[in-house]
């Protein structure tokens, strides 16, 4: 059985934990059931992501993008359980099946247990946001440390760990922290990001989605984005979203711009100040963090379903 991997071009921690997540938690899974995909942590119930043909098991994903596959042949789909509730309902499972993402069990990984805290306070963009926008040099301004999403899974998980507070932009930088017990903000910077798939997430544990505004640091951000940029405001360009797909980590680009001379990084800056006080404003919000029972008992169910699964494939 191989574990399901969205392998996005510009690289992303959430999708690719799931490369090492699985052998931990199901060890041996690799050498049996060949025929059998298994469809982990991520938004990927989605008929353009996932392969049409062969006989899936579903632990924990979730929907929020495209269209839901038909997922009533059960012997093609055994759905043991999915993300949240909001996902629950659209695939038509009983409510307690909508459990947590599997992502909360990196914390039992040995090598992620008894982390020495940094003292940082963090902030973690979407991957698009990082890809376009000025977020490191306007972390440097506000007292922030900047972690890239795009970067290394194991390195980027450790970060989130052993930091005092996560400012998060990112769906799984939230999820990562509230599992390591971080208090954590969500961030908004435009319509791209996917409330659905937050909200399937924080209902299964209790906690609200509730993001504060930061506006795009850069007038490519703004493009790639549909976003408005200094009141003027952006038809999302499919050509620059894919442009902005094929960048890696730490290739921070400005789409369609003339060399940057000294005056114009300066001028970029002065753009971004209202990105920077509003990200200012936003870490000094009250965080959150689920009850420690309520993410005990979601990891407990979760356990069991992944009990179930041992029993039945290996």
């Amino acid at each position: 059985m191989k574990p399901f991997h969205w392998e996005s071009t510009h690289g992303n921690f959430g999708d690719d934990l799931n490369l090492w997540l699985w052998d931990f938690l199901l060890p041996g899974l690799r050498d049996t059931h060949q025929e059998t995909l298994l469809v982990g942590v991520g938004t990927v119930l989605n008929t353009e992501i996932l392969p049409a043909d062969g006989r899936k098991l579903v632990i924990g994903s979730g929907f929020g993008y495209g269209s839901l596959p038909d997922m009533s042949d059960k012997s093609q789909w055994d759905v043991r359980c999915v993300r949240g509730p909001l996902t629950a309902g659209k695939v038509g499972l009983p409510t307690e099946l909508g459990i947590v993402d599997p992502a909360v069990l990196v914390t039992e990984m040995p090598e992620f247990q008894n982390l020495p805290k940094s003292g940082k306070r963090t902030f973690i963009p979407h991957w698009e946001s990082a890809a376009a926008g000025l977020w490191p040099e306007i972390c440097k301004t506000v007292g922030l440390s900047y972690l890239d999403p795009r970067g290394e899974a194991k390195a980027v998980i450790r970060e989130l760990a052993t930091s005092e507070l996560i400012v998060a932009e990112s769906m799984h930088g939230a999820i990562l922290a509230d599992a390591f017990r971080v208090p954590w903000i969500a961030v908004s910077s435009s319509r791209s990001i996917n409330s659905f798939k937050w909200n399937d997430w924080a209902r299964s544990l209790g906690v609200t989605y509730q993001p504060k505004h930061i506006p795009v640091s850069t007038r490519a951000e703004a493009i790639a984005k549909g976003a408005r940029f200094w009141g003027v405001g952006f038809e999302r360009s499919k050509q620059a979203a894919a442009e902005l797909e094929k960048q890696r980590y730490g290739e921070n680009v400005m789409l369609a711009d003339p060399e940057q001379t000294t005056l114009r990084v300066m001028a970029k800056q002065a753009l971004a100040m209202p990105s920077a006080l509003a990200l200012w404003q936003a870490s000094k919000a009250k965080p959150q963090l689920s009850k420690d029972g309520a993410l005990a008992a979601c990891k407990e169910r979760l356990m069991h379903v992944i009990d179930g699964v041992r029993r039945d494939y290996l």
